[in-house]
């Protein structure tokens, strides 16, 4: 009785055994076959839904097509205004700057770099001065006679200024932007009598230099000049007229007295 009651119990542990083992088997599977199903499922999906992008727009694609002229051509200037400005001045023996102007920014024309006529061409007799013309490496062309430049900026940004002299016959000069270099001085041949008297009246009331109108407007906003010219304030005196880019790429514009170096206005251009 006692042998037949120990197998009894040896049979039913053993059955037990066998049916934990099939259940464990049966579990394993069915979690193998539940992982496979998602598995597929998801790299399914991944073939029906895009990848999101994750990487922004870059900045240039923010900027308007005005700002992002003014980045080109900023990014590619080396001369600051400050140096083109001493540049310009020491081609015309006691001449003062009347305009400093970088060529390419907020530009509606480029008049002031036309090719010159036949009279007004920069060869040696047509310099301004014996001790202001450039020097023969300087020279806009062997000759004389063809143009300084195929056209405005084609070998880069350039500076282009006018330059008075005491009597205020005006010289045009163009400066290389990148090197520093000459590219023309000239005369301007369209210039009469009351031309000249007005520029040296204009440069006689202008007790303060471009220079420190460009330093008053730079204090009021960080930036770069770009262009600095002598105008009339409306019958009140004269002014210096700034432009100022700043990081972002906007332009804005200062009116300053040319007296008393005081912002008479400000206007920034958002285009």
């Amino acid at each position: 009785m006692n042998s037949a009651s120990s197998r009894s119990r040896t049979l039913k542990t053993v059955g037990a055994l066998g049916m934990a083992a099939a259940t464990a088997v049966l579990m394993t599977g069915c979690g193998q076959s539940s992982d496979s199903a998602t598995s597929a499922a998801t790299s399914e999906a991944a073939k029906v839904v895009p990848q999101k992008q994750t990487t922004s727009p870059s900045a240039s694609a923010q900027l308007t097509e005005d700002q992002q002229e003014r980045k080109k051509v900023l990014d590619a200037t080396k001369v600051t205004f400050d140096d083109a400005a001493t540049t310009a001045t020491g081609e015309v023996a006691g001449g003062k700057l009347v305009d400093l102007d970088l060529e390419g920014v907020d530009d509606d024309d480029n008049d002031q770099s036309p090719s010159p006529s036949g009279s007004g061409s920069p060869t040696g007799s047509a310099s301004p001065t014996g001790s202001a013309s450039p020097s023969g490496s300087a020279s806009p062309s062997g000759t004389g006679t063809s143009s300084p430049s195929a056209s405005p900026g084609a070998d880069g940004p350039v500076w282009a200024a006018e330059v008075a002299e005491k009597d205020g016959t005006i010289h045009t000069v163009r400066i290389n932007a990148v090197d520093g270099k000459v590219i023309e001085a000239r005369v301007d041949a369209d210039q009469d009598a009351d031309d000249k008297k007005q520029t040296a009246d204009r440069l006689a009331q202008a007790t303060q230099t471009p220079q420190q109108a460009a330093k008053v407007a730079t204090e009021k906003k960080k930036g770069t000049v770009t262009s600095v010219g002598l105008e009339d304030n409306e019958g009140n005196g004269v002014m210096w007229q700034v432009d100022v880019v700043g990081s972002d790429w906007k332009k804005t514009t200062f009116d300053v007295d040319a007296k008393n170096d005081t912002i008479i206005r400000e206007e920034t251009d958002n285009d």
